[in-house]
């Protein structure tokens, strides 16, 4: 369930970001209410997967993960360029987010610590 609500949690990430360049600077009502019901989405399933994630590491999967979609929906959806530079730049980015999640501990490992921590905190 960890990678459904990260995939969801950038799924809106993407979908907030698309629709407030839409809005035409939150002018628009439609495209404004899409980017407001969007981002709280974003924040709530962010939220889920980092229950069981290392914050850093879900947050950087999340920012990371939503600047490269939303930078290629931009050139696909708003004629915005992707020059060589922005190009390379996003595969940094990519190779990133990789290199973030296969270092990092599985997501029951990461529960597993917090409950550890919670119990020594109490005891």
């Amino acid at each position: 369930m960890t990678i459904l609500y990260m995939l969801l949690a950038i799924a809106f990430e993407t979908g907030w970001a698309v629709a407030m360049k839409a809005s035409h600077g939150l002018t628009r009502p439609l495209p404004a209410a899409i980017t407001i019901v969007c981002y709280l989405l974003s924040v709530v399933f962010l939220a889920m997967a980092a229950k069981r994630m290392d914050l850093g590491a879900a947050y950087a999967i999340w920012a990371g993960s939503g600047a490269v979609l939303i930078a290629v929906a931009g050139a696909a959806a708003f004629g915005e360029t992707l020059s060589p530079g922005r190009v390379i730049s996003i595969g940094l980015i990519v190779a990133g987010i990789v290199g973030i999640h296969l270092s990092g501990r599985p997501p029951q490992a990461a529960q597993t610590g917090q409950q550890a921590a919670s119990l020594a905190d109490s005891g």
